[in-house]
């Protein structure tokens, strides 16, 4: 027997149709014999019509009535369920974020996790009940409903896994592991058996969409044994209750993957945007004088590059930002142009960071210039580079995204079976 959190995405759940099916894949569990809480996203669309609501009604809304509006979401969704189980003679019921409780931060529509007690829930899977808990919602300091933002459910999942204790957090998605890269752009792209928590943070940070950063984030302080698998299987096919290898991808510990590849994928993220600085004094505080206004008007910098001239008087500062946030970053560099001292600024859209990830890549040599031979092969001109142990990103034109993808994935044999 096992203790098991399972959580349901907007599209597993997105009619009672999708609900029933997944309170087959409940009822499996139950079946097998295991303690199980379940953790639900809202059925798909509705929070982004919930989000159309509540800004039709104001564009200057009240965040903590933001929260109360979107988190209804989560709240018919676990009801629903609770009542699909119940119908299949499974004794459940629903529960939402203040009920358990889960305790956040005051920061409304992007509340932190400070602490979930979960003695009651524990004590409710001891007795053979299935706990239905709303995703993406707690309770604030102020007593009042706090949302998690946007993808907070699998937050919401591994957060209760950590704190009952779980054997393993099940997430369920519309694929059915993690890939090599996007099987959309590279039909050669493998499921993965297992991948590192650090990998999948990689992966999850620089454009994968499987899961929500902060959760493997979660994961991994906690090291909370994670599977993501796919709602769509047939729930009662050969080996979907396998308690150890279900079908699907296992992001765990390091220390699990006797055989670790060089690199393990390749990840890219869209519609980046590079500023550059031209022409600033090189003096100590020229950094802080950028990136410290930027940082306070909510601005997400990303790659970061500095050259300095030869006689080390002056230097070029260049870096990414959401090209949705280029505007606004112009704007406050331009404000702050005096106190910075740059010469020239100029930026340009449309480009693509593309990353190669792997923590086989810590002992490793030569795997960068592999990349960036075979892109030089191709015609694809690098316009920046950041690395760390595990990972190398390249920024390049938009056009090239996909050949980009296809040529790295190649290159380092992630198209062999």
């Amino acid at each position: 027997m096992a203790r098991i959190v399972m959580k349901f995405g907007g599209t597993s759940v997105a009619d009672l149709d999708r609900i029933r099916n997944v309170a087959r894949h409940v009822k499996r569990e139950v079946d097998a014999g295991h303690e199980v809480a379940v953790v639900v996203s809202a059925m798909s669309g509705k929070t982004n019509e919930l989000v159309g609501w509540t800004r039709d009604a104001s564009p200057m809304h009240d965040a903590r009535e933001y929260d109360a509006v979107v988190a209804s979401g989560e709240q018919v969704t676990s009801g629903l369920l609770a009542i699909a189980l119940q119908h299949l003679g499974i004794n459940a019921r629903s529960w939402q974020g203040w009920q358990i409780p889960i305790k956040t931060d005051n920061a409304h529509g992007a509340a932190r996790i400070m602490e979930i007690n979960g003695d009651e829930i524990i004590r409710r899977m001891g007795e053979g009940q299935v706990a239905v808990v709303a995703g993406f919602q707690g309770l604030g300091p102020d007593n009042r409903i706090a949302t998690l933002g946007r993808g907070g459910s699998d937050t919401s999942a591994v957060a209760i896994a950590a704190a009952v204790k779980a054997d393993r957090c099940d997430i369920y998605t519309d694929v059915d592991g993690v890939y090599t890269t996007d099987p959309r752009i590279e039909p050669k792209a493998r499921r993965l058996k297992k991948i590192a928590f650090e990998e999948m943070l990689e992966m999850a940070s620089l454009g994968a969409k499987v899961l929500q950063v902060r959760s493997v984030e979660l994961a991994m302080v906690f090291k909370v044994r994670t599977f993501v698998r796919s709602s769509f299987e047939d729930p009662d096919a050969p080996g979907m209750g396998d308690l150890l290898n279900p079908p699907g991808t296992l992001i765990c510990d390091e220390e699990e993957i006797v055989e670790q590849e060089v690199v393990t994928g390749i990840a890219y993220a869209k519609d980046e945007a590079q500023i550059s600085l031209r022409r600033l004094a090189d003096r100590p505080g020229v950094s802080a004088a950028i990136f410290g206004p930027l940082a306070e008007s909510h601005i997400n910098v990303d790659m970061i590059v500095q050259n300095i001239s030869e006689d080390g008087s002056k230097t070029d500062m260049t870096f990414t930002v959401p090209s949705g946030d280029v505007d606004k970053a112009m704007r406050v560099l331009s404000e702050h142009k005096e106190k910075i001292g740059y010469d020239v600024i100029q930026n340009e859209s449309g480009l693509v960071k593309v990353s190669v990830i792997g923590i086989g890549m810590r002992s490793h040599a030569g795997v960068a210039a592999t990349a960036f031979r075979a892109l030089a092969e191709k015609g694809i001109n690098i316009k920046a580079i950041t690395t760390s142990e595990i990972k190398i990103s390249i920024l390049i034109d938009g056009p090239y995204a996909e050949l980009a993808v296809r040529t790295l994935h190649s290159c380092y044999g992630l198209d062999k079976s």
